[in-house]
């Protein structure tokens, strides 16, 4: 069974058994996966390479838009600030998902502050995933999937997703604990 994080004098660091680190390898690499855009071949290759696009849409898929928030309520605002920030936003949540998906193949991992960081995003993402796929919108929503945390009770895929849900929840809680008890008091 894992165990969360700790902060220790090497890092943060956190057990996890076979199942759980292919589970979360998996869980990083589908969230990767879905936020990386559609190709385009016809692309600027100087817009490419600052980053900038021309499609402003919302993503279509639910769990990406959630990922991937309107910054504005001005449309047009909203759109300009879209066309400049969305793939560096998404290269960057990609870049800590893949960076999660390689440290947990080793099931025992001690992070650095900056790995710490990687894997909080990592997880928050992978959280806000699940939370789409669930349909969490809701106070009522959220404490009806948290009941689901022994998985000996789980008899449909929903209920596996609710409890990998609240195993990710916990998992986060825990990191973001450790990381806050390594900050300077200030008396």
């Amino acid at each position: 069974m894992a165990q969360g994080f700790k902060a220790t004098p090497r890092g943060y660091t956190a057990q996890f058994s076979a199942t759980e680190a292919e589970l979360l390898g998996k869980l990083f690499n589908d969230v990767a996966t879905a936020l990386t855009p559609d190709e385009q071949p016809d692309k600027d290759p100087l817009a490419a390479l600052i980053g900038i696009t021309e499609n402003t849409d919302m993503p279509e898929d639910p769990a990406v838009a959630r990922m991937l928030p309107v910054a504005s309520d001005d449309p047009e605002v909203a759109d300009e600030y879209r066309r400049y920030t969305e793939l560096s936003l998404r290269q960057h949540k990609i870049g800590n998902l893949k960076l999660a998906h390689m440290q947990v193949q080793h099931h025992n991992i001690t992070l650095n502050d900056e790995h710490a960081q990687a894997w909080a995003c990592a997880l928050n993402d992978v959280r806000l995933t699940l939370g789409e796929r669930l349909n969490i919108h809701s106070e009522e929503q959220a404490e009806k999937i948290g009941e689901y945390t022994n998985n000996n009770t789980v008899e449909t895929v929903e209920e596996y997703m609710s409890f990998v849900y609240n195993f990710i929840t916990w998992l986060q809680d825990t990191l973001m604990e450790a990381m806050l008890s390594q900050l300077p008091d200030d008396n």
